[in-house]
């Protein structure tokens, strides 16, 4: 009769070590992976964020000169009518027709600055809306991140002592990241103690 051996029970021991550390190390690599997600994600939320501002402070700018002009415009049509009112019966009828020629160009320049001014103000507050959601996505990113950071030292933690509690442990905070991170992107649900 053929001999059986018997495995050694410290032998096993060594193999399921192995084992958990291996699936643990795996894990882990996984949570790196996801943690490159959120930083790409908090980065380009704060690159467009940055840039939303930008461009929605020089849109604020613009309608400002805007606004200006057409105020200088308004003022000089006033001007042109108290003087056609003050020297109106005095004037002479090619002064007059020139005079009323000047006032219909700074009426039209008034309107045109006026509806230029409003296109503006439209972009601009797009652009305000768009800073203000990639604002909102931010905090999402971070958070995202320091809870992948947490499960990966966790579960580092957990491969030197091996005690899976702390490898769950770390499954907990990874998931959390992750979840964090996707709400990031997709902005399902707004926590209200975030921007």
């Amino acid at each position: 009769m053929p001999e059986v051996e018997l495995p050694n029970i410290e032998e096993l021991g060594e193999i399921r070590e192995k084992t958990f550390t291996k699936r643990v190390a795996l894990t882990t690599a996984v949570f790196a992976v996801l943690l490159a997600f959120a930083s790409l994600g908090g980065n380009h939320a704060t690159k467009e964020m940055l840039l939303a501002q930008q461009q929605a402070a020089d849109q604020w700018a613009f309608y400002q000169s805007k606004a200006v002009r057409e105020h200088l415009y308004r003022l000089q049509k006033m001007r042109l009518e108290t003087d056609i009112l003050e020297r109106g019966a005095t004037m002479r009828p090619d002064v007059r027709k020139e005079y009323a020629s000047k006032l219909k160009k700074m009426s039209e320049e008034e309107a045109r600055y006026g509806s230029e001014r409003k296109k503006i103000e439209e972009e601009a507050t797009a652009l305000e809306h768009e800073r203000d959601m990639h604002r909102s996505k931010d905090p999402y990113f971070e958070y995202g991140e320091v809870l992948l950071q947490i499960g990966i030292v966790m579960a580092s933690i957990s491969i030197l002592s091996l005690s899976r509690p702390v490898f769950y442990f770390s499954l907990l905070a990874a998931l959390g990241g992750t979840l964090s991170m996707l709400n990031g992107y997709l902005l399902i649900v707004r926590l209200p103690f975030f921007p």
